[in-house]
């Protein structure tokens, strides 16, 4: 079984051998050992000492002094090296050292003159021979080892590490349960039989039933992928190896099959068990795609061996696949075919619910005040996955221990979520008073449009205090409730609401800036899928021009270009002409509610936050003084009715017990 600590998962006892774990170190000890030896052998000199008495002493003096000895008779040898002259006292009780003086002949002259007996001698010997030889031959060694030992720590053991995965894998026992996963309940629905399976193996083989061998998790980034894999193996109770596609690619060719090998022969080992491979897509994309590129070998290869292991174990073989991507579209066939990844399970983005219950379970070790609703914290961030939430949660938990607070407030949880939609504030950036007041026309345009068009998401927030990296102010809006589709109508209101910015800064103050410049991208990208993607416009009818990609993840389009230039040019002049007269729209609304949004304007600048409520109020005070009926706030009033009611109905959740989520 896998240690749950993962520790030593394999059960291989440590090497403990200091020279095999320190190849680097050994070596300088070895070159430090030789080095000593070399300096003991050789004198200080650089010449070999001699084998002289006791009695016999070693005295280094001057080239001069040397030659005055010479002159005295008083030397009985002398031995002439290239660097270094020793000579022997006439009475031999004394060896004189001095360095060779280069160019000079007289020394010669005066030994023969004398008739003093001299030879020459060499300064080295065989060992400072071999050592030389062989230094060039240990820094080879040196780089070898240190190449070697670099190798075996990134590629895991082995000869050079090559083919061995043990540390690449993860393997433990989770002690995640169904419980702490929320907001994807469908998904966890669909992993419950492989529970049962791992827990009773013998209660479906009886029956003839064929479980799935491999399971494929979709989703978006964020959702819980992982921790829901996690579960399962914490509600079976089985060993769980997990590792992460990229591990597999390395930069010699039949690794990646190795360790392939190796994750299922321990997973085998372990049955019942579970191997998890997170971003598959690592290895798992389209052979196809990859036409006559070698690059891809490896990769190739390693699919095709995974496409093999799963081959190899029947259908009553205790052991399961489980792989997570967001990119299911580009994986290929082989791995979705029935009999290995034959079961998609979608962990998509949480609804109103899902975000409710997630935001209970990560707010248990956090201590709360009791002015906090998670119900109007989820209301607030529609769209965002778990990861997102429980980020949130966290960012709050920050502020409030920043405030030196003892709870989170619910103040906290808004702040967090602006920090997440919106960005960090920039308390710091001081604008102009003339960019602040453009700033500030521009997000109440933004603010009015969105209250005042039938479709628009509600207003939650406008701020004129700068975030992010760019941004001076911004507009938070909310939908009345989760929507996973648009009208055409909801589209068009969209548009509007982005083209309220620029359009307040040309009516109120005669000019334009800079600062439209992404919603202008937005508002287009709007118009343009809706020519080419969702057939809402007479340009192309009902054909479809550009293919959606992740189509689970949102629209997204990118792919080849499927139309002619014709149609391109109806395209490009249909998306223009709609944008001005959208625009021209927009701003007769923007002269209808002049007063409006100069009273918006004038509380930003005193309060620089405005609530949905203080637009809601200044929209409806304005249109009380001239008489004007919306008819949108009546259809936002009957939705909001109509969801109270649907919420009286249903338990509440605000006052559930967070273990029981």
């Amino acid at each position: 079984m896998a240690n749950p600590n993962n520790q030593n998962p394999n059960n291989q006892p440590p090497d403990n051998n200091f020279f095999n774990n320190n190849p680097l170190l050994t070596f300088a000890l070895f070159s430090a050992i030789v080095i000593l030896i070399f300096k003991t052998l050789v004198g200080d000199s650089g010449t070999l000492k001699e084998n002289v008495g006791p009695n016999v002493r070693v005295k280094e003096i001057s080239y001069s002094d040397l030659k005055d000895l010479v002159k005295e008779k008083a030397l009985k040898k002398v031995e002439i090296g290239q660097q270094y002259i020793r000579a022997v006292s006439s009475d031999g009780r004394i060896i004189y050292t001095t360095r060779v003086v280069r160019g000079d002949s007289d020394l010669i002259k005066e030994l023969d003159k004398n008739k003093i007996e001299y030879t020459g001698f060499s300064e080295t010997n065989w060992f400072t021979e071999m050592f030389g030889w062989m230094l060039p031959f240990l820094i080879i060694m040196g780089l070898w080892m240190l190449f070697a030992s670099r190798m075996q720590k990134s590629m895991g053991g082995g000869l050079l590490g090559i083919g061995n995965s043990k540390k690449l894998i993860n393997s433990e026992k989770p002690n995640v349960k169904f419980d702490d996963v929320a907001g994807v309940e469908e998904a966890k629905e669909e992993v419950q039989e492989i529970v049962d399976f791992l827990k009773y193996p013998g209660r479906y083989v009886e029956l003839g039933a064929k479980i799935p061998k491999g399971v494929l998790l979709v989703g978006s980034p964020g959702t819980g992928k992982t921790l829901l894999a996690k579960a399962v193996a914490g509600e079976a109770d089985v060993p769980f190896f997990s590792v992460s596609g990229s591990s597999f690619i390395e930069m010699f060719v039949g690794v990646g099959a190795a360790r392939v090998r190796d994750l299922f022969e321990q997973a085998k080992k372990d049955a019942p068990s579970i191997i998890f491979i997170d971003e598959i897509d690592a290895i798992g994309k389209s052979r196809a795609a990859n036409g006559m590129m070698g690059g891809n070998d490896e990769r190739e290869q390693t699919l095709n061996q995974l496409l093999a292991e799963m081959d190899g174990f029947g259908t009553d073989t205790p052991v399961i696949v489980l792989a997570a991507t967001n990119r299911p579209e580009i994986l290929d066939p082989a791995l979705l075919r029935p009999g290995r990844f034959d079961r998609q399970v979608l962990v998509d983005k949480p609804d109103f619910e899902g975000r409710v219950k997630i935001l209970k379970v990560h707010v248990k070790n956090v201590k709360i005040a009791r002015d906090v609703d998670l119900e109007e914290v989820a209301r607030l961030t529609a769209g965002l996955a778990g990861a997102d939430l429980a980020n949130i949660v966290n960012e709050a938990a920050l502020l409030a221990g920043r405030k030196n607070q003892k709870e989170v407030h619910q103040q906290d949880l808004y702040e967090a979520v602006e920090r997440a939609l919106a960005g960090l504030a920039k308390k710091s950036r001081r604008i102009n008073p003339k960019e602040k007041k453009i700033v500030a026309y521009h997000e109440s345009g933004h603010a009015l449009i969105a209250e005042t068009t039938e479709g628009a998401k509600k207003v939650s927030k406008v701020s004129i205090v700068p975030r992010g990296l760019a941004a001076l102010g911004y507009t938070l809006n909310k939908p009345e409730e989760d929507k996973f589709m648009m009208q055409r109508h909801e589209l068009w209101a969209e548009v509007d609401v982005l083209l309220g910015g620029r359009a307040a800064e040309e009516v109120f103050l005669g000019e334009i800036s800079t600062g439209a410049g992404n919603d202008l991208e937005r508002a287009t990208d709007i118009i343009k899928s809706m020519v080419e993607v969702y057939g809402m416009t007479d340009v192309a009818g009902l054909m479809v021009l550009e293919k959606q990609r992740q189509s689970f993840l949102g629209p997204t389009g990118g792919g080849a270009r499927e139309f002619s230039e014709k149609t391109a040019e109806a395209m490009d002049e249909f998306i223009k002409s709609s944008l001005d007269e959208h625009y021209k729209q927009v701003k007769a609304r923007l002269e209808e509610y002049r007063e409006a949004i100069e009273d918006m304007v004038k509380l930003l600048y005193e309060k620089e936050n405005i609530t949905g409520e203080d637009v809601r109020r200044i929209i409806k005070e304005f249109e009380e003084r001239n008489g004007l009926q919306s008819k949108v706030h009546d259809e936002r009033d009957e939705i909001e009715k109509e969801l109270e009611e649907d919420a009286q109905m249903k338990p509440s959740n605000k006052n559930d017990e967070r273990s029981d989520d």
